[in-house]
């Protein structure tokens, strides 16, 4: 699992039958900064993903990729490889609050 910010959504109308109704987003992975460990900062990676959870533009979330994707309820069978499986309230590393979505 990794954590990704939400940065956009896509549309795509013409598309397989096992995929309709499927709302696709455009995520970001993100990382501990590894000479601050005090924030995340952007891996440089973007991935199309499947919302399982309602996630809106902005907020961080929880990706699965692979066939670790396909293993919800919602996306079992589907032809994905990258999905949201949760939207992230804090990340702390070191007792130390990296994020924080109150904030």
């Amino acid at each position: 699992m990794f954590v990704a910010k939400v940065t956009g959504s896509m549309v795509s109308t013409q598309k397989v039958a096992s995929m309709v109704g499927h709302k696709l987003m455009i995520v970001e992975p993100y990382r501990i900064d590894s000479s601050d460990r005090t924030r995340l900062v952007n891996t440089g990676r973007t991935f199309v993903a499947v919302d399982t959870v309602g996630v809106g533009e902005g907020e961080f979330v929880l990706i699965t990729q692979g066939s670790s994707a396909r293993l919800t309820p919602e996306t079992k069978n589907l032809p994905i490889d990258t999905v949201i499986v949760g939207i992230i309230d804090k990340v702390h590393v070191d007792g130390t609050n990296v994020f924080n979505r109150e904030q």
